[in-house]
């Protein structure tokens, strides 16, 4: 919960929006600040206080305990410009909470957290447990100082400036080994192990972890990694195994008996197989995802036993992230899709697009881009790199879906690597939304390019569509070796189509060299037209309004205006 607090009418005001915007997440605090500050502090993980940056300093020292537990706070002003992140900027979420809190009221966040002034990600906002001497580690990140980057286990980090193992002073550890961090080192605890759990019926907590506990420090393994503990369905109620989870903050997750019977195992027995109906629980729970074996089931100390446990170490699953740039404008690329170029360490695309997000990249982030035509390479190579355990981040313009990189991709990626798919304004979104509203009605678009699919495919579906009346917006409607698709194609339309029927033409949507025109399927000169154009064409309801290109939704259609 987020506690609101403020000390004026202009304060309130803004107070209110936000609360009025997060109804299900915010908590107002009336009555005079000094204990509604307390009261929120106790209460609350983060508070949003419409207050002086002095104020609330002031209010807060005493309350102030840890860094890791205390609550994130963010400032707003007066006069509602800034949102300020003062305290808990990355333990307590506070400088996420001051680019939310802008998003909302049109405040500037102000963030002046270390790595994220400098566009690094924190060490300690990556998501696992963090060990060790994180703030000499981090400093020496800032100061541009080698650090290696030790992975024991793969995972899919986003960029960091790393070197490899052996040639820094400085370290970052990625394991799931119970070490100790040594001098000058960082450990990062991936959830990599995956405890299975059998458990008789009423088996104590205690019992149970004890197990799960000895197991691991057998192993020589951290208890920090767990990600889960599993079993099967007919366990998932068993307090003894939820009270263990609970206690080492993970979640329970289950499998059907029939599921885990197909899971070939070392150790199977006759007694699960009579009581829940798979020949193994522990170790096929744990296994049943894939993994290595690093703990063979074995069984708690109490006479007669009543848990049973396996430890399985799933790899890190690497992951691709097909991201739409958009048309080429910086404000139509998502916040969706900046988040995941900021977050993949691995960058594959066209050198042309890459030019236009370089400056968002993460230092560290490795770029592997290439020219025109390689749209296969680039999409195995982005593959590849997930697949060695890698964050990718694999970019098209527009959406990466629509003409883009995201077949390719997807029909090269098997189920062993995880796929985020990330939209982008389309260049025919980008072009109706210069041209008007041409796309008010049912719309297909059709690539005029030869070079995948075979001319006599592409007429047939451009003389659909003209036949069937629907909008028609042509992607790569000429080049310098292409220049007779666009004649043709406007033909088969003309077949169908007045004269007069409204065609825009747009170049280079939404960047700074854009150009537009609204003309007719009569008047059109396809040499006025190239790759970096867009070309709609109306069906027989689109008019043109003021200069603009409409096509209605389908209601009844007014009188054009005299």
């Amino acid at each position: 919960m987020i506690g609101l607090i403020s000390a004026t009418a202009a304060g309130a005001a803004a107070r209110d929006r936000l609360a009025a915007a997060w109804p299900d997440r915010t908590r107002v605090y009336d009555g005079p600040v000094p204990g509604a500050v307390r009261a929120a502090f106790a209460e609350c993980e983060q508070l949003v206080c419409f207050l002086a940056t002095g104020a609330v300093v002031r209010l807060l020292a005493p309350l102030l305990a840890d860094k890791r537990t205390d609550p994130g706070v963010v400032c707003v002003d007066e006069g509602g410009r800034y949102a300020v992140s003062l305290v808990g900027g990355h333990d307590g979420g506070a400088n996420d909470l001051a680019r939310e809190v802008g998003a909302v009221l049109g405040a500037e966040p102000v963030v002046t957290t270390a790595t994220d002034a400098v566009g690094l990600p924190g060490l300690d906002t990556l998501g696992f447990p963090v060990e060790g001497d994180l703030a000499r580690v981090t400093r020496a990140l800032l100061d541009g100082e080698p650090v290696a980057l030790d992975a024991e286990v793969p995972w899919p980090l986003p960029a960091l400036p790393l070197t490899e193992p052996g040639r820094a002073a400085y370290t970052v550890r990625v394991t799931d080994r119970a070490v100790a961090p040594g001098e000058r080192e960082v450990l990062l605890r991936p959830p990599s192990l995956v405890v299975g759990v059998g458990a008789s019926r009423g088996a104590p907590v205690d019992e149970v972890l004890g197990l799960v506990e000895g197991a691991l420090s057998d192993a020589g393994l951290s208890a920090r990694s767990v990600a889960e503990l599993a079993t099967v369905h007919a366990k998932a109620k068993e307090p003894g195994i939820v009270g263990a989870a609970e206690r080492l903050g993970v979640p329970v997750v289950t499998y059907s008996a029939e599921e885990l019977s197909q899971v070939e195992v070392p150790n199977p027995s006759d007694a699960p197989l009579a009581a829940v109906g798979t020949p193994s629980v522990a170790e096929a729970a744990a296994l049943v995802r894939g993994g290595e074996l690093l703990v063979p089931k074995r069984k708690s100390a109490a006479r007669p036993a009543m848990a049973t446990c396996a430890v399985v170490r799933r790899p890190g699953r690497g992951r691709l992230a097909v991201v739409g740039l958009g048309p080429g404008a910086r404000d139509l690329l998502t916040p969706r899709a900046l988040a995941e170029l900021r977050r993949a360490s691995v960058l594959v695309g066209l050198d042309q697009y890459v030019d236009q997000i370089r400056d968002l990249l993460r230092p560290g982030t490795r770029v592997l881009e290439s020219g025109l035509g390689a749209e296969e390479e680039r999409a195995r190579t982005a593959v590849a790199e997930a697949r060695r355990g890698h964050a990718v981040a694999l970019i098209g313009s527009g959406d990466a879906g629509v003409y883009a990189m995201a077949s390719p991709a997807l029909a090269e990626a098997s189920d062993d690597i995880d796929v985020v798919g990330v939209p982008g304004v389309t260049a025919a979104l980008a072009a109706s939304a210069v041209l008007g509203a041409p796309l008010g009605h049912d719309h297909v678009s059709i690539s005029l390019s030869d070079l995948h699919t075979p001319w006599e495919v592409i007429e047939r579906r451009v003389r659909a569509a003209a036949e069937a009346d629907i909008v028609v917006t042509f992607y790569n409607p000429r080049s310098r070796g292409r220049d007779w698709q666009l004649p043709k194609a406007l033909g088969i339309l003309a077949e169908h189509r007045e004269p007069g029927t409204p065609v825009g033409v747009v170049r280079n949507a939404s960047r700074t060299d854009e150009s537009s025109r609204v003309t007719t399927l009569a008047e059109l000169d396809p040499a006025t037209v190239d790759m970096m154009t867009v070309v709609t064409v109306g069906n027989t309801a689109t008019r043109r309004i003021a200069g603009r290109m409409v096509t209605p939704r389908g209601y009844r259609w007014q009188e054009e205006p005299k």
